[in-house]
């Protein structure tokens, strides 16, 4: 992590942004070549994580796979199936083939606490430690795998087991390892695990109950505190998810996907993860729909919410990344509640601020004496396609008011202090 503890880095040092496509039934449901498609269609795509899972979700003990294959004998985690897992090394594989890490959980959380879904609940404080040891010595040689806990479950009563578990996992590989936690919707790790030294960075799930949840009040307070982690939404709204899980509520759209995306990253997020309501099931012939599913997953690999999240990737590599703070007091007036909420981001030393606002014609009031210097220079990016547009020089140290353009709906207004030189929002920086 940076050494702010708000960022991911490369082992380099460069950034790292998380862009997350979300596969929970990758390794349960899809064949070889079915894998490679995804992979490679996500890759080109410019995502650089993809969330999946070894005991999946949806009956992953009693199911095989698509190679017949359970992924434990007698539902013993100390009694790894080695043909299971030997498709598993392969998804691992060719993942870093194209460039991609895995965020891998190693059991979905029913097998632990077994609150609702098919379980069974196999875990114990006994067996977690070995059942990690296991896994952290298969893959200590893998350098794309970012380890993932839970499961959307919460922890209480349970932390002793996933305590376990991480240690197994560290002492697998042999040292400290990346890991988070994915609790179930509208926690995040940081009510069980904040101050465990294992874990790397927090995770939250605003989830897909309703509407524009308030997943940057979420991030604000993850991010407040001390020690400093990273922290991101692991599971936000899928796009082409029924809203509450019911039909009649319509589905999330990709405008409404792209809305929780950048307010939660402007928030102080580090990343981000997409889904979509098909692809997380890997819904086909010969599995029945979850919850409203109406398209198979290979049909929804270019729908428009997984094509716009490069260009939020793009901003934000756009401009220098590691003095990137939240700031609402950026918005003087205008701020908005609900699908109407503005969320702000600048830099530290006053190069750049970046203000999404959900929709079109709307004024916002905004305090340029952020932004250092005598003179900004402003530009609307577009969050659909990552083209920006001039709006000019602005006058700096007060209140300006910037009026979103007609079309869209949604915006970020950038602000960049004249003379830094930077490229046009979204263009590599230099």
């Amino acid at each position: 992590m940076s050494d702010n503890g708000r960022f991911l880095v490369t082992a380099d040092g460069q950034p790292f942004f998380w862009l997350a496509d979300t596969a929970w039934e990758l390794v349960h449901r899809l064949t070889r070549d079915d894998v490679d498609t995804y992979l490679r269609i996500r890759s080109q795509q410019g995502f650089n994580v993809i969330q999946t899972v070894i005991l999946a979700e949806n009956d992953g003990l009693h199911q095989p796979n698509r190679e017949g294959q359970l992924p434990l004998i007698g539902d013993d985690p100390t009694r790894p199936n080695e043909a299971y897992f030997q498709f598993a090394d392969y998804v691992v594989q060719k993942a870093q083939d194209y460039g991609l890490y895995l965020g891998l959980l190693p059991t979905w959380g029913d097998k632990v606490n077994q609150q609702r879904g098919i379980g069974p609940a196999v875990f114990t404080q006994d067996n977690a430690y070995p059942y990690g040891t296991f896994l952290g010595q298969r893959y200590r040689n893998a350098s794309n795998i970012l380890w993932i806990l839970g499961g959307d479950r919460p922890a209480d009563g349970y932390e002793t087991i996933w305590r376990n578990m991480a240690a197994g996992i560290r002492d697998g590989v042999g040292g400290p390892t990346f890991m988070t936690y994915h609790p179930n919707g509208g926690q995040s790790s940081s009510q069980w695990f904040h101050n465990d030294s294992w874990l790397t960075m927090n995770m939250l799930q605003s989830g897909h109950s309703a509407r524009d949840l308030p997943t940057w009040g979420v991030i604000a307070h993850d991010y407040s505190l001390t020690p400093a982690k990273p922290v991101l939404d692991g599971e936000s709204n899928y796009e082409d998810h029924p809203v509450n899980w019911d039909p009649s509520n319509g589905y999330f759209t990709e405008y409404e996907v792209r809305r929780q995306a950048y307010r939660s990253v402007f928030a102080g997020g580090c990343g981000y993860t997409y889904g979509n309501h098909s692809i997380w099931q890997c819904f086909q012939p010969g599995y029945g729909p979850i919850a409203y599913a109406i398209f198979y997953w290979y049909r929804v690999l270019d729908h428009p919410a997984a094509l716009q999240m490069r260009y939020l990737r793009d901003l934000m590599l756009s401009r220098p990344y590691f003095v990137r703070i939240p700031d609402q007091s950026l918005i003087l007036s205008g701020e908005g509640d609900g699908p109407f909420h503005a969320q702000a981001t600048r830099a530290s030393d006053g190069s750049y601020a970046f203000i999404y606002i959900p929709d079109p014609v709307r004024t916002v009031a905004i305090d340029t004496s952020k932004i250092a210097g005598d003179t900004a220079t402003a530009w609307w990016y577009d969050p659909r396609s990552g083209n920006a547009s001039s709006i000019g020089d602005v006058s700096t140290g007060g209140p300006q008011q910037f009026t979103t353009p007609g079309d869209g709906p949604d915006w970020v207004l950038v602000l960049d202090q004249k003379g830094r030189g930077f490229a046009a929002p979204g263009q590599p920086l230099s």
